[in-house]
C-alpha cells in the first residue's frame, strides 16, 4: 500500500467487504453496473485481482481488475490474463491515477509471467502506450445446415440453484469453443454476461452441452457459446432447438462446428486489444463470444 496525498492505493481486497462494496460502487456509478448480482451466481472470480485508488472516505475512485483468462490460440494452450472494470470517478480523472492502476496490473501480470493479456475497450488509442494492439474480430454468416440429429432439450432458468451448478459444472469442464481463439474458462463472465442479457436463451442438449442461443429480428439463428465437454455439430443443434431458421449467425470461429460460415468484421463499438507477442497471435478470423466479453 501506498498513498499520494489523501489517497491510498489497495490491490487484492475482495476479502475485505467495506473495500469490495466500494468498487461496486464505483462501478455502479461510472457504468451503471450492478457486479453484485455475482452474488447470487455463484461469487466473482476468484483469480480476480483489483487495483484501486480510495479516498479519505473509503470511496473507490480509479480500478483496474486483473483475472486469469487462460486461451487456446490456433491450437495452443496459452496463459493469459484480462483486465477489466477500469474506471475512474469524473471528478478525480486528469490525475494520473488510472496510469497508476494499468502499471500496476501489468507489472502483476508480467511478474506472475502471463504470456498474453487482454482487455476489451471502446477508447483503443488509450492502450497503444502499454504495449496493447487492437485486433479485429469477425461473425461467422451462413446457411442453416441440415440433416442434424435431435437429442432432448431443456431450457435452463438462471433463478434456479440447480441449474447454476449444472451450468458451472459444465463451464469448469468444458471444451474451448474454437480451436482458433478462445477461453479454456471463463465460468464467472459466462454467467454474468447471461444475466445481463434478458433475450438470451440457455439450452441443455442432451446431458453434456448448454448452447447459448438467440433468434436475430431478421429470424436468423444466433450461436452466442456453447459450454460442454464436447461441442455438438451446428447441425444437431439446430434440430434439437428447431428454431425454424434458415439463415445462422455464429459469433466465434466455427471450426469445431462442422459448418463453415462467411467471415464478416465486426463493426461493434468495443474492440479487443492484446499485449502479447506476434508469434502467439491468432492467424485467422476469429471473435471472443459475446458470453465471455468482460
Amino acid at each position: 500500500m501506498s498513498d499520494r496525498k489523501d489517497l491510498t492505493f489497495c490491490s487484492g481486497y475482495f476479502s475485505d467487504p467495506a473495500a469490495s462494496r466500494a468498487l461496486a460502487g464505483l462501478l455502479q456509478d461510472v457504468f451503471g453496473i450492478d457486479v453484485t448480482i455475482m452474488n447470487r451466481l455463484g461469487g466473482p472470480d476468484p483469480t480476480g485481482i483489483p487495483f484501486s485508488w480510495f479516498d479519505a472516505d473509503g470511496a473507490c475512485i480509479a480500478n483496474i481488475s486483473a483475472f486469469s483468462l487462460p486461451l487456446v490460440i490456433d491450437g495452443v494452450s496459452v496463459r493469459a490474463a484480462g483486465l477489466q472494470s477500469g474506471a475512474v470517478r469524473p471528478g478525480h480523472r486528469g490525475m494520473g491515477l488510472y496510469r497508476d492502476v494499468m502499471e500496476a496490473a501489468l507489472a502483476h501480470c508480467d511478474a506472475e509471467g502471463f504470456a498474453a493479456v487482454a482487455l476489451l475497450t471502446d477508447t483503443p488509442a488509450l492502450y497503444g502506450r502499454y504495449g496493447f494492439e487492437p485486433r479485429a474480430q469477425h461473425r461467422f454468416a451462413g446457411s442453416a445446415p441440415g440433416g442434424g440429429t435431435a437429442s432432448p432439450v431443456r431450457r435452463l432458468d438462471l433463478g434456479s440453484a440447480a441449474d447454476i451448478a449444472l451450468l458451472r459444472r459444465l463451464l469448469d469442464g468444458r471444451q474451448p469453443v474454437s480451436d482458433r481463439f478462445a477461453p479454456a474458462r471463463q465460468t464467472e463472465m459466462f454467467l454474468f454476461n447471461t444475466a445481463l442479457m434478458p433475450d438470451v436463451r440457455l439450452d441443455l442438449i442432451g446431458e453434456e452441452a448448454v448452447i447459448a442461443w438467440r433468434m436475430a429480428e431478421d429470424g436468423a439463428f444466433e450461436l452466442l457459446d456453447i459450454a460442454g465437454a464436447r461441442i455438438p455439430r451446428l447441425a444437431d443443434i439446430l434440430a434439437s432447438v428447431q428454431a425454424g431458421a434458415t439463415r445462422v449467425f455464429v459469433h466465434f470461429a466455427p471450426d469445431r462446428l462442422e459448418w463453415e460460415g462467411d467471415a464478416l468484421a465486426d463493426a461493434g463499438d468495443m474492440v479487443l486489444m492484446l499485449r502479447m507477442a506476434k508469434a502467439l497471435q491468432p492467424q485467422g478470423p476469429f471473435a471472443l463470444s459475446p458470453m465471455a466479453e468482460f
